[in-house]
């Protein structure tokens, strides 16, 4: 399992939101999808340019 850092995301996602003129009402019911997609986006570009996983690994005890 790898922690990825999510701060900021919420904050990012609803500038594009706004920037895209989509308004308040309706961004709310799809911020925190937009959010996921960041994180994602921002994952899988840290993989791409270091050649490694993103984020921190944390060993599972199970």
């Amino acid at each position: 399992m790898r922690l990825v850092d999510e701060r900021m995301t919420t904050v990012t996602a609803s500038q594009g939101l706004r920037a895209s003129g989509v308004g308040s009402r309706k961004g709310r019911s799809v911020i925190d999808q937009v959010a996921a997609v960041i994180i994602l986006q921002q994952a899988l570009e840290s993989e791409r340019v270091s050649g490694r996983p993103p984020g921190e690994g944390v060993e599972v005890v199970i």
